[in-house]
Formats: C-alpha cells, structure tokens, sequence
C-alpha cells in the first residue's frame, strides 16, 4: 500500500465536495476489487471517499420494479424476500457470487461500477431491463455499460439505486471459473409479456444482449447457432470454442428453466 487519504462522509454534499475537490479521488464501496488493486499499486488515487455512510441498502417494490440501494451487498440482494419473490432469479445469481467473504462484503452498485466482463450483475441489468440512478441522471442499461472496466460514470458521479424490471419468469445458469466463481460464460433471460430478453457475461469485453440467441432458442435451433465471437474472450480458463461451447449450455439451461413445460 502507499499514502493516501481517507475520508468517510455521512452526507451527500461532502460526496460530492471531495469528488469535486480532485480529481483523482476514487469511491470505496465494498472495496471486493478497489483493495486488491490499490494493494498492487494498479490505482494509486489521491484519495478514498467510502459511500458505506451514505448509500442505501434499501430494497424496496415500486410499481413493475424492482428498485435496489445501491449499497445492498450481494448477500442482501440474495435473501431479501421482496427479490426473492418477485424476482427469484436475481436472488439466486447474488447468492452465486464468489464466496462468503465477497458476497457479504461486495456491493451491486460497487460491481456495477467495475463492469468487469466476466461479471454476474451486468448480464441481469440487460436482461432485467434495468436502469441505474445516479446522483445526477437515470441510464438504461444499455446506456450504462461502455465498454470493459468501463461505464458512462462521469467524474463526482455516483450510483445510488438500480431499478429491475419484474418479468413474468428469468433464469440466470453460470459456468463459473472454479477459484474466483466468476462467469466463464453466463447468460440471464428474462420473459415479459412482450417477449424475452438477455443478457450474456463472461465471454466478451463486455456484458451484452444477444436477440439472435434467443431467436435460435425460440425456434430450437440453438445447436445450428454461431455467436459473433469477434469480441470474445479466449485465455488459459477458456480458449474460443470452449468459451462457445459454454455459451450454449448456459443458454440452453436457462431457456429451459423459463420455458413451461
């Protein structure tokens, strides 16, 4: 570790005056990734400012959403009875997070922010139709997540609550990566009354949607199918075809367990 200076703020305005007063300042949720990284001196901020004071943990039911803190850490998300009776797949995706420790340390606004790709989160707020809210705006998924270890959070700018789509059933099936438990491939769908949509992790730079899949479910043509694997991740964990091979198994299971039979 080196020198640097903590604060810990009980009010929003003194967020967002020490976000405000440097740049390179940098928010501690969990802290599950930012520790570890400032440990190996990969980020070497100025300065932290820990949200634990300040973010909620609330999860509460707001018409045909599902609207959580920011600050619920992943064991809150898994056995909140509001997620697990309105949306029980989420409950069981935050309840499949790395371990013990991470789960009860991490934090869905913390992932959200690190949009890792091999992520769990990112793939349930695509599919889920979620929104993020900020300290200043509302973004869409889509409009959320920019690219690898990358979203469209600006300097000062901070999540306080994601808001999910309750759809009428939705799956999560992961291939974990057996040391870390993150996804090696993971795919989230959700049905609504307007059809079904999704959310792919662990494969490429990013979590994305993937309609053409869900097409190829829909028609039982999965086997036939070849994703546009231009992005895709291929390392020591998961070559191409691997990585392919467990897209489509991730995918064939979750269809399955949204699909009445």
């Amino acid at each position: 570790m080196y020198d640097t200076l903590y604060h810990c703020p009980t009010r929003w305005d003194e967020v967002e005056q020490l976000l405000a007063e440097n740049e390179d300042t940098l928010c501690l949720a969990g802290g599950i990734t930012l520790i570890p990284s400032l440990k190996q001196r990969l980020m070497m901020p100025d300065a932290l400012v820990d949200l634990a004071k300040v973010l909620s943990r609330t999860i509460r039911l707001e018409g045909a959403h599902l609207v959580v803190g920011a600050g619920a850490r992943h064991v809150n998300v898994a056995r909140s009875d509001l997620v697990q009776t309105h949306i029980p797949a989420l409950a069981a995706l935050a309840g499949g997070i790395g371990d013990p420790m991470v789960r009860n340390r991490g934090t869905l606004g913390g992932s959200l922010a690190n949009n890792d790709p091999a992520a769990d989160y990112p793939a349930a707020l695509l599919a889920l139709r979620g929104e993020v809210v900020t300290n200043r705006r509302r973004l869409s998924a889509q409009g959320f997540l920019t690219g690898m270890f990358e979203t469209a959070l600006e300097q000062g700018e901070v999540i306080t609550e994601v808001r999910f789509a309750i759809p009428k059933t939705a799956a999560y099936h992961k291939c974990r990566q057996g040391a870390s438990g993150f996804a090696l491939a993971g795919v989230f769908l959700a049905r609504f009354a307007d059809g079904v949509d999704s959310g792919v992790t662990g494969v490429a730079s990013q979590a994305y949607q993937d309609p053409e899949m869900v097409a190829a479910l829909q028609t039982g043509s999965l086997a036939d199918w070849q994703p546009d694997d231009g992005d895709f991740l291929s390392d020591m964990h998961a070559d191409l075809p691997y990585r392919t091979a467990l897209l489509k198994h991730a995918a064939s299971e979750a269809w399955k367990a949204i699909t009445p039979t």
